[in-house]
């Protein structure tokens, strides 16, 4: 019996793993080669360039490569085509790694799943596509995933908010849609966030609507609180609000004829006592909310295949991007949802290590850098002060010795007077 139950494990892993599907799959591992298999639109002119790059700092200069804007305030557009199908009966796993390390303040980081008549040549923001999920980062207030599906021709967006990584490493975005209708956000390999599809998109309408026949009773009475009929204000509870200061004294040298006639300044009435309103009760006729009565909604049908899409055939990249330097790697299509995990864990999660190491190795050395730079600007300017005295000193030396000088002169002619003086009178 034991036996008859491994060979049937082992077939059923056999025929899981025979079932199971890559679409498409990415790595960038081909040097130019990417440029055969991708697309660029010619919808516009100036669309931004892409360019092969692991960036200023990786986890392993080769396997990192990928895709990386280079034009900043640019859109991009850009696109790969692989073999249609139909997700029908099966998982749809989309999954890929992005790195923004331009420190990016607005600018998308999503990839967008196409049904495959699209025109790759004629890709552009309006074009029609079946999904939209990833990283859009735009100043403090838009930090966030996009899930958005394609259903009847129109978008709709997630109601729910998830929040994307914002910080300069590579991150992977997965996401998992099933069969039966629900879904599964992972990022970095760990849900963030899961649900169904009925639940968190308004593709339908409403299940139940409120009942349109339905009205709230004349005498219903949702009031909890009532104001107390025996309470009544009291005689001395009106006050002003402001009275003249009774310590203000009119200045000596006011002149009622060029001042005008002097009133105190204003304050604030210590008796005041405010609006007056009566004591609140528990009113007695309280019948609690009125709660609207719902109906089944004529307009709802039940739809088993809103996460179907039925020729699944190109996977573009259309952003915008105001600060280039996002890198896209590990681009991956399958119905595994374990193949996926898989694939992020032999690339994403081989490297992440390594990257974060040679990324803060960078910003100590660059630390390090600006630490060495101040400290040479102060001995510049240090030195600068040194031969500023040193200047200073010298002017008061050369003041010193012309003073000498002017002195020792003025003794000369003083004593060269005194000498004709005496000659003088020795004439005499």
């Amino acid at each position: 019996m034991r036996l008859s139950v491994a060979v049937l494990a082992l077939f059923a892993s056999i025929a899981v793993t025979i079932d199971a599907a890559v679409y498409f799959k990415e790595q960038f591992a081909d040097g130019d080669g990417w440029k055969s298999r991708w697309l660029e639109s010619k919808h516009k002119s100036d669309y931004g360039q892409w360019k092969l790059s692991a960036g200023k700092f990786y986890g392993d200069a080769e396997a990192d490569k990928g895709i990386q804007t280079s034009q900043d305030a640019r859109f991009y557009a850009l696109s790969a085509r692989f073999e249609p199908f139909s997700n029908k009966g099966k998982p749809l796993v989309i999954q890929f790694s992005v790195k923004h390390e331009q420190k990016i303040d607005c600018g998308g980081g999503y990839v967008k799943i196409f049904p495959s008549d699209l025109d790759q040549s004629d890709m552009h923001g309006d074009s029609q596509y079946y999904i939209m999920f990833g990283p859009d980062i735009c100043g403090y207030s838009t930090k966030k995933v996009h899930v958005i599906f394609n259903y009847k021709g129109q978008n709709h967006l997630i109601k729910k908010d998830i929040k994307c990584k914002d910080d300069e490493l590579t991150h992977l975005y997965t996401l998992i849609l099933n069969p039966d209708q629900t879904y599964e956000v992972k990022i970095d390999n760990e849900k963030v966030e899961s649900g169904s599809l009925e639940d968190d998109w308004d593709m339908l309408p409403p299940k139940k609507i409120k009942d349109p026949e339905a009205k709230k009773p004349s005498d219903w009475d949702d009031r909890a609180k009532i104001d107390d009929p025996s309470d009544s204000k009291p005689e001395d509870w009106d006050k002003p609000e402001t009275i003249p200061d009774p310590d203000a004294k009119k200045p000596d040298d006011w002149d009622e004829d060029m001042d005008g006639e002097w009133e105190p300044p204003m304050i604030t009435n210590p008796e005041y006592k405010g609006e007056w309103k009566p004591k609140q009760i528990d009113n007695p006729d309280y019948k609690g909310a009125w709660v609207h009565p719902e109906i089944d909604n004529p307009e709802y049908t039940h739809d088993a295949t809103m996460y179907k899409f039925d020729s699944i055939g190109v996977l573009g990249l259309d952003l915008w991007q105001v600060k280039s330097g996002t890198i896209f790697d590990n681009l991956l299509i399958t119905d595994d949802v374990e193949e996926a995990e898989e694939f992020g864990k032999e690339t994403w999660g081989a490297t992440k290590g390594p990257e974060k190491k040679m990324k803060e190795e960078q910003e100590d050395m660059e630390r390090k850098l600006r630490e060495e730079e101040e400290k040479s600007k102060k001995k510049d300017a240090e030195g600068d002060e040194e031969e500023d005295d040193e200047e200073d000193g010298e002017d008061e030396e050369d003041d010193e010795a012309e003073g000498e000088q002017e002195e020792g002169e003025t003794e000369g002619e003083a004593g060269t007077k005194e000498d004709g003086d005496a000659k003088q009178k020795d004439e005499l």
